[in-house]
């Protein structure tokens, strides 16, 4: 199985297959998670014809919407179309042959009432265990996004990892510029137990920015200790578009030696 994957664009589906053929690389789909998109059904159904037209890579995942995907509000009717979209993606991963699909948290950090915090961990548990229970053939992913410190996603992980399908999708460069209420170290070994996917990019330790691996203030030295230590089982998304960032990205992986050509 891919260990480390990309960003497909079908406009260069070619030089996309290229860098995958020649490092051994997977796929991970961008094309799905625009609730525009998942409601365009005849487009949809392009999508997934113009991709398996091509020869593609064997393991590929999926990322969900996650705009404005709230299952834990308190507005039912806001529940009712996070639980469409939800589906509409799972749906999508699964017309497209993805092993996984990817959510976000969606936790708003500056609400810190343990009314927020409580309902946050009890509809989310309540929610994704019916999700996980209903559609045992596909992994469900949970991203960190704006959250602080691992500790909520601890806390939910703990109540879902009795599900197989179930993993987190630790965003590392989301961490970095995001979560400074704990050092990264924290962040790696606290969620570690539950972490079956990752995502890496780079930024300037402020700003959500994609930069190319190696482009920004990122200490991957300490990252590779960590993916030896705790993530070499996991599968790790380069979230960088564009062929021209991916390959800069890929080629300093295989400097630190985490990537290698077939």
């Amino acid at each position: 199985m891919s260990r480390f994957l990309i960003i497909p664009e079908l406009k260069n589906i070619g030089e996309h297959l290229s860098l995958a053929n020649e490092y051994g690389l997977g796929f991970e789909y961008n094309d799905f998670y625009h609730p525009n998109v998942l409601d365009d059904e005849q487009g949809l159904r392009g999508l997934f014809s113009a991709y398996k037209a091509h020869s593609l890579p064997e393991y590929c995942t999926c990322h969900g919407d996650f705009f404005d995907v709230l299952v834990f509000s308190e507005d039912k009717s806001i529940r009712d179309i996070a639980d469409m979209r939800i589906r509409q993606s799972i749906d999508a991963a699964k017309n497209i042959g993805a092993e996984a699909v990817v959510f976000h948290t969606n936790y708003e950090p500056m609400l810190t009432a343990d009314f927020y915090v409580n309902n946050w961990i009890n509809k989310n548990e309540e929610y994704w265990s019916g999700i996980l229970e209903e559609f045992k053939d596909i992994n469900i992913y949970i991203e960190n996004m704006f959250d602080r410190s691992p500790e909520l996603l601890c806390r939910l992980s703990e109540r879902l990892k009795k599900y197989a399908n179930y993993g987190v999708c630790f965003d590392y460069a989301h961490a970095v510029c995001f979560g400074k209420e704990e050092k990264i170290s924290v962040w790696s070994s606290s969620l570690a137990p539950y972490v079956k996917h990752m995502h890496i990019n780079d930024n300037d330790l402020k700003n959500d920015l994609h930069l190319s691996v190696g482009m920004g203030s990122i200490d991957w030295e300490e990252f590779a200790e960590y993916y030896g230590k705790y993530f070499g089982n996991s599968t790790v998304l380069i979230e960088v578009s564009g062929i021209e960032k991916q390959r800069r990205s890929v080629e300093y992986l295989e400097g630190i030696g985490l990537i290698s050509k077939l």
